[in-house]
């Protein structure tokens, strides 16, 4: 976190810069530091994680494929998001295979 020199508000980000909304005090983000680039973020969000070896994998046959209508897919759980939220479930169709993913 960043603080203002000024008055020791807490600075928000603000485009590129970094902005206190006390006093108005303006810094520029210093590149690399405290920010993640963002086509590597976007790369991440859009991540389907691949099922390898399906014969270990656990099935639930309470879930409806979306696209063939089969009920039983493959599933397993991982931390997509921020750490204090829930995980996302990701499936895939045991006839079609299809992946999907569901949040909780």
């Amino acid at each position: 976190m960043m603080f203002c020199p000024q008055c020791k508000s807490l600075l928000r980000p603000d485009g590129e810069q970094l902005r206190c909304m006390r006093c108005g005090y303006v810094r520029e983000q210093e590149e690399g530091k405290n920010k993640a680039p963002r086509e590597k973020l976007e790369a991440d969000l859009k991540e389907v994680p691949v099922f390898e070896d399906l014969d270990t994998m656990p099935v639930d046959d309470s879930v409806t494929c979306p696209d063939c209508g089969n009920t039983g897919a493959y599933w397993h759980l991982r931390q997509t998001r921020a750490a204090d939220e829930a995980t996302t479930r990701f499936y895939r169709c045991t006839e079609c295979g299809k992946t999907w993913r569901e949040y909780s």
